[in-house]
């Protein structure tokens, strides 16, 4: 099945451009104006990716994508932006976004960013799919599900494939490159505190089980198990 896209972006030329590209290589698309219509056409459709303008009208980006989180969705988000600002990009990791482009960008370079974002997240479904028991979780990496104590914990893809990523390399000492390397990939070229900001999500979900994940001063995080 072919996968669809959402794009949220109020400039109609932009728009079309977009769309065009994405239908040319082999992806439905949905289009919306604004904020409010985006949620709208989330709610009623199967999405597997949003590209997500941040400044728009009625509702920004930045509020759309904490919405769509807040309704405990998986999908992934791509934020596009005129703004370079670190910070921006920061706030926008912290509402739940899984990358960002910022504009003028590139039609190839942003369907490769899709097209690496989709394949990473199905190959967390297909590669040695199996259980995990650490501490009091259960993750199961076939259902892309986490429970704690018999309730489930959602996740972004993003924050399932960081945890997933720990727990195959438990008790060992990663880097915040290895990590930024293995989860988002080698073509990504965001700041290292985007690891930061993903684990310190991660610890807040995981609550009662968050120190699990302990930092290693000046080099990264570890995910011990104690048998």
């Amino acid at each position: 099945m072919n996968k669809t896209i959402l794009i949220v972006e109020d400039e109609p030329r932009m728009q079309d451009i977009i769309a065009d590209y994405l239908q040319n290589e082999g992806y439905q698309t949905l289009v919306a104006n604004n904020g409010v219509e985006a949620l709208e056409l989330f709610k009623k459709n199967r999405v597997d990716l949003i590209l997500l303008d941040v400044m728009m009208p009625k509702l920004d980006g930045l509020s759309v994508c904490r919405n769509i989180r807040k309704y405990n969705s998986q999908v992934l988000i791509i934020m596009l932006t005129a703004k370079s600002e670190e910070n921006d990009k920061l706030l926008g990791y912290e509402y739940g976004a899984d990358d960002y482009v910022t504009k003028p960008f590139s039609l190839k370079i942003l369907v490769a960013k899709i097209n690496a974002l989709l394949k990473r997240a199905g190959d967390y479904l297909k590669e040695s799919p199996e259980i995990h028991y650490v501490g009091r979780l259960v993750v199961n990496e076939l259902s892309h599900t986490v429970a704690l104590a018999n309730e489930n914990i959602e996740l972004t893809p993003k924050e399932f494939e960081l945890l997933v990523y720990f727990i195959r390399n438990k008790n060992m000492v990663l880097s915040r490159e290895i990590i930024m390397n293995k989860v988002w990939g080698y073509e990504y070229y965001g700041d290292l505190r985007t690891v930061d900001t993903h684990v310190k999500r991660l610890r807040q979900k995981l609550k009662s089980e968050s120190d699990i994940i302990s930092t290693v001063r000046g080099i990264g995080y570890k995910l011990e198990v104690i048998k």
